[in-house]
C-alpha cells in the first residue's frame, strides 16, 4: 500500500513533531534536579509575615549617624559597626546569602569587641555576588542593614 504525501498530512506531522519538541523539554525541566525551581528560602512566607518589623528596622538603621560599613580586607570581610554605639552590648546575627548556590550560604552571631568590628573570614567567602544581610539590635532596639556585595 502506498501513503500518499499530501499538504494535509505535512501539517498534522509538523504539529505532532512540535508537541512532541515542546513536552520533552517539560518533562525534562521538570523532573531534572539540575534545573531546581525552589523559592529562594524554604520558609518564604513566614518571613513574608514580618515583613513589617523589617521596614522598622531598615528605617531605625537609616536613623543612625553612620550605618553598618563593609570593608574587604585580606583577612576577609570587615563588617564595621556605627562608633557612637557600644560594641559589646550589640546582638544579633549576619547572613551572607549567595543567589547562585545555596550551599555556599550561612549564617554567624555577631561577637564584637571593643574594635567595633566584626570579621567575616575569607575561607568562607568565594568571589562572586552575594547578598548580606545584617540583623542586629542594641538596648532593644531592632536594626537592619541589607546589601549586595562583590567579593
Amino acid at each position: 500500500m502506498k501513503i500518499k504525501l499530501n499538504w494535509g498530512f505535512g501539517i498534522v506531522l509538523a504539529f505532532v513533531g512540535f508537541i512532541g519538541f515542546i513536552m520533552y523539554f517539560v518533562i525534562t525541566m521538570s523532573s531534572d534536579n539540575k534545573y531546581s525551581h525552589d523559592l529562594v528560602a524554604s520558609d518564604y512566607y513566614k518571613k513574608e509575615l514580618n515583613y513589617q518589623e523589617n521596614i522598622d528596622a531598615t528605617k531605625n538603621a537609616k536613623k543612625l549617624k553612620e550605618n553598618i560599613k563593609i570593608e574587604r580586607v585580606k583577612k576577609g570581610l570587615k563588617i564595621i559597626f556605627p562608633k557612637e554605639l557600644n560594641a559589646s552590648s550589640i546582638k544579633g546575627k549576619v547572613f551572607l546569602y549567595r543567589p547562585s548556590n545555596k550551599q555556599l550560604d550561612f549564617e554567624m552571631p555577631i561577637t564584637v569587641s571593643d574594635s567595633s568590628y566584626l570579621l567575616m573570614p575569607d575561607k568562607r567567602l568565594l568571589d562572586g555576588r552575594w547578598n548580606i544581610i545584617v540583623d542586629w539590635t542594641y538596648n532593644g532596639q531592632s536594626y537592619l542593614f541589607k546589601k549586595e556585595i562583590f567579593y
